[in-house]
């Protein structure tokens, strides 16, 4: 079979972007497709041995850097890519990769990341911490979101097969789009990690420094425990917000290489989560690691840690609920097995998903293939 694999841009290396390196490497004869792509990031992901195609959108001015600037070209712009030639379609989609254009002859199957959040459920949030709630500007971001939510309901029906990276996306997929989806989690390099039954007298956190994270949160409630040390690592718009939320317990790491990365995971007493997060690789890391977490009752936290045995939760995004699950977790800390916390993240390897992924995508190739038999 011919196949194609979709993702939204290749420009930095997320969750998604993970994923979406495994589905490739089971493919290894696939070409890709994507909005804007950077070199540097194709080799970082291994995929340079693929011919990866870009949209028009590569050319535009600035577009490896504010390729989400030109928002409003995105359905259209995936919607040029001539898939005609292929079998198979696999798209990796946390906005509009599942938009491409397919017949009846071809299979597509979409591993959902999440339905594009800024057009649903962080609409309002989006629209307020940007200050476009009003004006001009703010009335025609409104419009296109407005047009992009139609899209989005008009290109699920390109859809065969969907796939959610958990529970909590596949409730959203039934809830947004009426369809239903087999949960497959992603891939997360837990044999990376060594458990570390030492921990020192830090807590650490580690996320890309944008609104719907929360670290302010968590670093406003850490400036009321002086007396608790919190370590900080990535980077992102909010820098200079955190920054100067930030008191002299807190420290600003920035961006760190994987090794060290590893090392603060490993030696941390736990790792607060602070987001309402479609899944959270980062807080199975940490478990990897034998690191308990304290984190956010909502979301994929509520499908990858188990409370009290591998972590404690919050029920409320503020600094005073953090501050008591972190008085609650020091108060329980002696309870906790880091071995076991450690074989727990074990489900979440990098082969099992590629396992469910290439069984699940098999069967439905071979359903097809009769079908038209």
């Amino acid at each position: 079979m011919k196949i194609a694999l979709i993702h939204d841009w290749l420009t930095v290396i997320g969750g998604a972007e993970k994923v979406f390196k495994e589905i490739a490497s089971l493919y290894p004869d696939a070409d890709i497709y994507t909005l804007v792509a950077r070199e540097e990031t194709i080799k970082s992901l291994n995929l340079s041995r693929h011919k990866v195609t870009t949209s028009f959108i590569q050319n535009l001015p600035f577009s490896e850097k504010r390729y989400r600037s030109y928002l409003p070209l995105f359905s259209l712009a995936i919607e040029q890519f001539d898939l005609s030639g292929y079998d198979l379609v696999i798209s990796s989609s946390h906005a509009v990769a599942k938009g491409v254009l397919t017949n009846s002859n071809q299979i597509h199957i979409c591993y959902c990341h999440t339905p594009v959040r800024y057009a649903w459920d962080l609409y309002h949030q989006y629209l307020n911490e940007a200050g476009l709630n009003k004006g001009i500007k703010g009335f025609i971001v409104k419009y296109f979101l407005h047009r992009l939510r139609q899209w989005d309901i008009i290109s699920t029906n390109r859809v065969d097969y969907f796939i959610a990276n958990s529970q909590y996306i596949s409730n959203r997929i039934k809830k947004i789009y009426g369809r239903e989806s087999k949960v497959i989690y992603p891939n997360v390099a837990v044999e990376d990690f060594i458990p570390t039954e030492i921990k020192k007298d830090y807590y650490v956190t580690c996320s890309r420094f944008v609104p719907y994270k929360k670290i302010d949160l968590i670093v406003s409630a850490f400036a009321k425990m002086p007396d608790k040390k919190l370590y900080i690592i990535g980077d992102g718009p909010d820098l200079k917000k955190i920054s100067k939320l930030a008191k002299s317990n807190t420290v600003i790491l920035g961006y760190l290489p994987f090794n060290e990365l590893k090392q603060y995971l490993a030696e941390a007493k736990a790792f607060v989560f602070a987001a309402e997060e479609d899944f959270g690789i980062l807080p199975v890391e940490a478990q990897a690691c034998g690191t308990p977490v304290i984190a956010y009752k909502k979301g994929g936290a509520l499908e990858s840690i188990l409370e009290n045995k591998t972590g404690v939760f919050f029920n409320k995004q503020s600094a005073e609920s953090i501050i008591s699950a972190i008085n609650t977790f020091e108060r329980t800390n002696t309870l906790f097995d880091y071995n076991e916390i450690a074989e727990h993240a074990s489900c979440f390897s990098t082969d099992r998903f590629k396992n469910e992924f290439s069984a699940f995508v098999d069967e439905k190739t071979m359903a097809r293939i009769n079908e038209l038999a």
